[in-house]
């Protein structure tokens, strides 16, 4: 099969495709036929720093969208033929930058049938974190104000309709040319971090996710009334935050997202009752892999970027 690896850490010149040896389900596995696979900060951090894989050679991508290929001993839950999504092994080798990924049957979940393979493959990872956090951890429930950092990014597009769908007021930072596309997507209040320093102008928040690092941790802490989480996705070195936090009234802490069928499941019920969207920024070929880790670190991008495969 063909496949995108590395043999040394570097720049997104360091990405060859090469020919890999087809893998084989194992007991409780199935094979998949990769038709997209999403892209995500993680992957080119890894490429460039080892970061989770250590020294390569090794395949990148987690984001996986296609056609069950074949079975393993004692899966039940899907048959060959069945279209699915997931985001196996995370965050172990999954070699999503292939034509085939063999992965524990329990880390995917049927695609959405409006759904295709390009948009699906941009849901799991940004979809099961932006989950993970509102939901699993802060508890976001109705009439709470969840504010959104880098709302218009692979994250924060879909967190803000996940909020939302949780029926509270969502606040989110970003450009102003991105302020409709977000007033679309559900946001209800918009704060362009270009022209106002959102710790200034706003009114306390009872949610806080942190897509951006930095001092975006300890400003966030000041806007939170008392009870309040801050959820940071950015470094475990955000864990420091936590004795601040407390000395405020508030909790705070970071977020790495796991494997999680149900989370795959409840993300797949809001996009089958149009609650949820993904946007899709760039779809090009697995050969140019170089280029959307390019266009990825450029910081520009609206939503996902997806490699088609299949």
């Amino acid at each position: 099969m063909r496949a995108i690896s590395q043999t040394r850490l570097g720049g997104p010149g360091v990405l060859t495709e090469i020919e890999l040896a087809r893998p084989a389900p194992g007991p409780t596995e199935i094979l998949v036929r990769v038709h997209a696979a999403g892209i995500n900060p993680v992957d080119w951090k890894t490429r460039a720093a080892g970061v989770f894989l250590g020294e390569p050679p090794f395949v990148l991508g987690w984001d996986v969208s296609g056609v069950v290929e074949a079975v393993g001993l004692g899966v039940t839950l899907f048959a060959p033929g069945d279209e699915v999504f997931g985001m196996p092994h995370f965050p172990r080798q999954a070699g999503a930058y292939a034509e085939y990924v063999a992965a524990p049957a329990r880390q995917f979940a049927r695609k959405p049938a409006g759904l295709d393979h390009v948009h699906a493959a941009g849901l799991p990872l940004a979809g099961l974190t932006a989950w993970q956090a509102l939901v699993d951890r802060a508890d976001v429930r109705p009439g709470q104000r969840v504010l959104i950092h880098a709302a218009a990014g692979g994250v924060g597009h879909l967190a803000v309709q996940i909020a939302k769908a949780r029926g509270a007021y969502v606040i989110g930072t970003a450009r102003a040319g991105k302020h409709e596309l977000l007033r679309g997507l559900g946001a209800d209040e918009l704060i362009d971090y270009t022209a106002a320093d959102f710790a200034e102008v706003l009114d306390p928040v009872d949610v806080v996710l942190d897509t951006v690092g930095g001092d975006y941790g300890p400003r966030s802490l000041a806007v939170l009334r008392t009870g309040g989480v801050l959820v940071s996705l950015t470094s475990p070195g955000e864990q420091d935050l936590a004795p601040q936090a407390a000395r405020r009234g508030v909790r705070a802490g970071f977020l790495l997202v796991e494997p999680d069928r149900a989370g795959l499941m409840e993300l797949a019920a809001l996009v089958e009752a149009g609650r949820l969207r993904v946007l899709v920024d760039t779809a090009l070929p697995l050969a140019q892999a170089a280029t959307v880790h390019e266009l990825g670190e450029s910081g520009r991008t609206t939503g996902k970027i997806i490699l088609t495969v299949a």
